[in-house]
């Protein structure tokens, strides 16, 4: 029994490292110089034309509009 827990348990916490890598921090530069740097890769809503990312400094989910965001680029962690 205790060896089934262990072997669960293991899976689980590999699981959670894999997941945990694939997200990466990226940049948004936007139209007026401004450098915001995303925990996670941000998405884009077609139907309001906004981009939502986790601001890494703060935590918060925010949104720029699409028009005003220059480029995006993957930092590398």
């Amino acid at each position: 029994m205790q060896k089934h827990l262990l072997t669960t348990t293991m899976l689980a916490a590999a699981s959670l490292l894999f997941v945990a890598g694939c997200s990466s921090n990226q940049t948004l530069k936007t139209t007026d110089g401004k450098t915001i740097v995303t925990d996670g890769k941000p998405r884009l809503d077609d139907d309001t034309g906004l981009v939502s990312y986790e601001n890494a400094e703060t935590g918060r989910t925010e949104q720029i509009n699409r028009d005003q965001v220059k480029s995006m680029n993957e930092l590398d962690n």
